[in-house]
């Protein structure tokens, strides 16, 4: 590796990755075998014949700044995860405990985090929000009374509820698609 690709800044964890691929998908890199002029063993000086194959099965060298290969499923749903952690959380605090009564509008701080981080997945956001949006507030499902649900409230003054489980499941969706249906099939109870 040059001294300039050295020198790019990685995510801390990608660093070893990057030296492993570099020597197996550079196989240039390591010094060329000798080669003999003569058919037959190999004599006390010499290493046996090379292995590789010829150079034109050999993998095209990695080029930086290309998409990174997707992480295996374990390790994508850690990250996964960490990322909706907070989120969940929030929710659950604010669904599952005395912090908000029935059919009170959310404080602006965790409304922002409801706004940014959740509705804009909605599938039908903008729908749910209509002529414009005037605040997130908790109530029971009007169909299932012992749910608590969040509750789009527009400037027209009617409410509409939303699932929260929906704008994670498109969330995740669209930041990790090559192993969203995975995690979701794992993790959500409905689809």
């Amino acid at each position: 590796m040059t001294a300039a690709a050295l020198s790019l800044p990685l995510p801390r964890a990608a660093a070893p990755l990057i030296l492993l691929r570099a020597a197996r998908f550079a196989p240039w890199a390591a010094p060329a075998p000798r080669r003999r002029l003569l058919p037959g063993p190999p004599t006390a000086g010499e290493p046996p014949p090379s292995v590789l194959p010829p150079a034109s099965k050999l993998a095209d060298p990695p080029v930086l700044g290309a998409p990174e290969p997707p992480l295996p499923f374990r390790a994508a749903e850690a990250e996964i995860l960490r990322d909706i952690e907070p989120v969940v959380q929030l929710i659950k605090g604010i669904l599952h405990s005395d912090r908000y009564a029935d059919g009170e509008c959310l404080y602006p701080k965790d409304e922002d985090i409801v706004v940014e981080k959740l509705l804009a997945f909605h599938p039908r956001a903008q729908d749910k929000i209509g002529c414009g949006l005037d605040a997130i507030m908790v109530d029971r499902h009007p169909e299932f009374r012992k749910s608590r649900c969040l509750f789009v409230v527009r400037t027209d003054g009617v409410w509409i509820d939303f699932s929260y489980q929906k704008c994670l499941r498109a969330y995740i969706r669209e930041k990790y698609p090559s192993h969203a249906e995975r995690f979701i099939r794992e993790h959500f109870k409905r689809t």
